[in-house]
């Protein structure tokens, strides 16, 4: 497990600084506010979520690789009752953890309390990479709960739960990014994953927008429920990004703690 967390990490890394030197290379939209200020309190965030997490680990030893590696030897769960091969159990866990989050997500979305703090991640007036990793403690910690407990009930192989986060975290690096993607790649890449141009119309601050493209990695959850929108309505350069009646506080990372309690 300490292998897997240092690969995770490597990873994470490194497609976070790929995808921040791509959007200087080939930004879709100009900038609203200065990146330094933004980019200080978005990566503050992960630093708060990781010790938010490790503080979890405390009080709940296993958290989703370990728990898949408890289950496995306990026999718990859907796929420890089954026979079946690693490559099929790997592929049918990934996908239904990527339903999970698409579902979760769309919860945040619908349920009051929930939307006070997933709205911290939608605070933000720009959208860049480090959109990806501005989420409040509160919703990382919740989130990390909702995995295990669904890890206990279908009994993943730990592999797929570590493929599962390296997807989800790349993916998340990837279509949150300010990045210019000819349009047909683009086309072309949306009929399987979520692209920036089709993650950011989730972060319209229109509601009929951002009520939209609920998903991470796949972009099939959106079609098949239909809450799929390929473009904004004022189109990528022209439309706002953000809360309706927000200014320049989101740059500020005690603001923004505070947030979900105003």
């Amino acid at each position: 497990m300490l292998d897997s967390t240092y690969l995770r990490l490597a990873i994470f890394l490194g497609l976070l600084a790929l995808f921040a030197a791509l959007e200087e290379w080939a930004p879709r939209r100009a900038r609203v506010q200065p990146r330094s200020g933004r980019w200080v309190t978005n990566i503050t965030f992960t630093v708060l979520n990781t010790l938010a997490l490790r503080a979890m680990a405390i009080g709940v030893p296993l958290l989703a690789v370990g728990a898949a590696v408890d289950a496995a030897a306990n026999g718990w769960g859907l796929f420890n009752a089954l026979d079946w091969p690693l490559a099929v159990e790997v592929i049918l866990a990934v996908l239904f953890f990527d339903f999970a989050i698409w579902a979760q997500h769309l919860i945040t979305h619908k349920v009051p309390l929930f939307w006070r703090f997933h709205r911290v991640h939608h605070a933000d007036r720009d959208f860049d990479v480090t959109t990806a990793i501005r989420f409040h403690p509160v919703e990382i910690v919740a989130s990390m709960g909702v995995k295990i407990a669904l890890v206990y009930l279908i009994g993943p192989a730990a592999l797929a739960v570590v493929l599962f986060e390296i997807i989800l975290n790349g993916t998340a690096l990837f279509n949150h990014a300010n990045l210019r993607l000819p349009l047909g790649l683009d086309r072309a890449l949306r009929l399987v994953l979520v692209t920036p141009d089709m993650h950011r119309v989730h972060h319209s601050v229109h509601r009929h927008e951002h009520d939209s493209n609920y998903g991470f990695a796949l972009s099939v959850w959106d079609r098949l429920f239909r809450t799929y929108q390929a473009q904004p309505i004022g189109g990528h350069e022209a439309m706002q990004v953000g809360l309706q009646w927000q200014d320049d506080k989101p740059m500020r990372l005690g603001w923004s703690l505070w947030l979900p309690f105003r």
